[in-house]
């Protein structure tokens, strides 16, 4: 389909999706489901994960004369240490159609999850914690994997609706009281954009009036126990040089990051036209409407994820099923370095971990995460330092 047309969910007759997560908040929700990988499963539990962080709060620490806590989803002290102090939110933004670019606000989330939806296109879910914006968007619809993300996160799931499908199945499961879509008036603070977008990419989300939407509505905000990810500013060893990351999804949506050493930071690059009929591959800088700066990231992480169809209804739509449970093959850059591991998910509502195959602890710099979700039979080539993805599903 061409990229520059409005992308509408689609919708087939199906039964419904068993949710294997429906009353259930501990490891067992994952012990329960298969390994999907094909990959052998390396064991982790002999070294101590990171503590879920939760206390003290902001205020208890400026009380006792302490430092304020880091973000556990960053490494870093957040630019508003009282923000800490809620939960964090899930925001769904659009990648498409082209002319939706530049975003608002992707620079100032902690951590984004890409992945493909159907149609030959991505999207973005964006985590919001440690900063905030009055337009993050454009908001699009929910997908099932939007569920991995929110309960990892304990976050609030911000969206523009869903195909009915995936929309009952996020209402009749325990995340009903999470879902968060627009409404009649300010409360939830969905605001309205440009008028040159089209119906469906012209909503935006204002995080700096959630907190006081929630109190107003009654609706519990309080700090979730998050567990940190391994951090570590120092020089890493990895398997080779890693200085740009392609990732290729379709003729229509491909990308990379380029590594810039005085920042110590990858730049994310954005195609700009398809390449059907032989047409060269085209890019141009990803930027941020809200705060005009390009969308960076210290680490770049490919997760390699089986994705699956419920039904024949749903292989017709492209409606699928990314299983981010258990663990998988990963690949890490940071520091213009490529490391090689896999992902954990050890608990249902805690963040990824990463390490090595021996189970070593893959330390992230601290600062913003992007992860590329692609399928656990994508494919890869590496040549003087730059990487390239293709995306392929089983």
């Amino acid at each position: 389909m061409a990229a520059s047309a409005a992308t509408p969910t689609p919708f087939q007759p199906d039964g419904r999706v068993v949710n294997p997560f429906l009353a259930r908040s501990d490891a067992a929700a994952v012990a329960i489901r298969p390994t999907f990988t094909p990959n052998p499963t390396p064991y982790i539990a002999h070294f101590m994960l990171p503590t879920p962080v939760g206390l003290p709060s902001s205020e208890d620490a400026s009380v006792a004369g302490l430092s304020p806590p880091n973000n556990p989803l960053t490494g870093l002290p957040a630019s508003d240490p009282l923000r800490l102090d809620r939960r964090p939110m899930a925001v769904k933004v659009t990648n498409y159609p082209r002319y939706v670019r530049p975003q608002s606000g992707l620079t100032l989330a902690d951590v984004v999850f890409e992945y493909y939806i159907e149609d030959e296109l991505t999207r973005f879910i964006a985590i919001m914690y440690g900063n905030d914006s009055p337009r993050l968007g454009p908001v699009r619809s929910g997908r099932y994997f939007d569920e991995h993300v929110a309960r990892m996160y304990q976050a609030y799931y911000v969206f523009k609706y869903a195909d009915p499908r995936e929309f009952r199945y996020f209402k009749e499961s325990d995340l009903q009281d999470d879902l968060i879509v627009p409404g009649n008036g300010a409360c939830p603070p969905f605001v309205v954009g440009e008028s040159r977008r089209d119906t469906y990419n012209n909503i935006f989300f204002n995080t700096t009036r959630f907190a006081t939407c929630l109190a107003r509505s009654g609706l519990e905000n309080t700090r979730p126990a998050l567990r940190s990810s391994f951090y570590s500013d120092q020089p890493v060893n990895g398997i080779a040089s890693g200085r740009r990351v392609y990732t290729r999804y379709s003729a229509e949506d491909y990308n990379y990051w380029e590594y810039v050493p005085e920042a110590q930071n990858y730049v994310r690059y954005q195609e700009q036209a398809d390449t059907r009929r032989g047409k060269p591959e085209s890019y141009a800088r990803l930027t941020d409407a809200q705060t005009g700066r390009p969308v960076t990231a210290e680490n770049v992480v490919m997760l390699f994820v089986r994705h699956t169809f419920a039904n024949q209804f749903e292989e017709e739509d492209e409606v699928y099923h990314i299983d981010l449970v258990e663990s998988g093959r990963a690949i890490i850059f940071r520091d213009g370095a490529a490391l090689s591991g896999y992902w954990y998910r050890t608990e249902v509502d805690q963040p990824l971990v990463l390490a090595t195959a021996l189970g070593t602890p893959i330390y992230l710099r601290p600062g913003a995460t992007f992860f590329q979700v692609i399928g656990s039979t994508s494919s890869y080539v590496e040549e003087g330092g730059e990487w390239h993805f293709q995306f392929r599903t089983p």
